[in-house]
């Protein structure tokens, strides 16, 4: 069984490196794709979607941002499961700083160069969001394209979603990216922060490993 995995967002997979997952399932990891100029989160999520063979059975594995595109892409493409890392399942989720910028529409009037990767207020602002306490934060951002970054805080602002019930969703109770006081997840890692799947992987394989076991 293949599962179809997109990390978060600027991040590549070296924030999942570590996750262990059943030996019969295959990863496959969907890259992200540079946007194109005013184009619909729709059309996005329809190229993401390309890469999915849904002529056989699959899952849906998403962290943070990948899980809100994965949930999108299982409109288009249902998978056997979706499982989420350190993401929401609908807009009623979202915490009051992401609501203020949907509101406010703040992300949208922002200038694309406050996305640099050199900017020192952008780095101060990443540490903070995800996890201050970690050093190796930035090995995990690669993905730099300031109209990219730009364009997905965006969309993270602007996302609207009703919750599909049977999404699974592995929160961390520090996370203050996707508070957990504002979900009800299928599973809590203790002492999770926003980067749980790199920071508690074995707590997080454990998990894994009886979701996607086939009964």
């Amino acid at each position: 069984m293949k599962i179809y995995i997109v990390s978060g967002l600027g991040a590549d997979f070296k924030v999942l490196e570590r996750l262990e997952f059943p030996k019969d399932c295959e990863l496959v990891f969907i890259d992200w794709l540079i946007p194109k100029k005013n184009e619909t989160f729709h059309a996005y999520i329809e190229r993401m979607a390309e890469k999915i063979d849904d002529s056989e059975s699959f899952y849906l594995l998403g962290y943070s941002f990948g899980g809100i595109v994965v949930q999108e892409i299982n409109q288009l493409k249902p998978a056997k499961k979706v499982v989420i890392l350190g993401s929401i399942k609908s807009d009623k989720e979202k915490s009051r700083f992401i609501k203020t910028g949907e509101v406010t529409k703040i992300p949208r009037i922002l200038p694309v160069g406050l996305f640099n990767d050199r900017a020192a207020n952008a780095y101060a602002a990443i540490r903070k969001l995800f996890d201050p306490k970690n050093p190796r934060l930035l090995q995990y951002f690669r993905v730099k394209d300031p109209y990219y970054l730009k364009w997905s805080v965006e969309k993270v602002a602007e996302w609207k979603f009703e919750e599909n019930p049977n999404v699974i969703q592995i929160l961390g109770d520090k996370d203050i990216v996707f508070p957990i006081r504002y979900s009800k997840p299928d599973y809590v890692i203790k002492g999770g922060t926003h980067l749980f799947p790199a920071t508690k992987y074995k707590e997080v394989s454990k998990i894994l490993q009886e979701v996607f076991v086939e009964n």
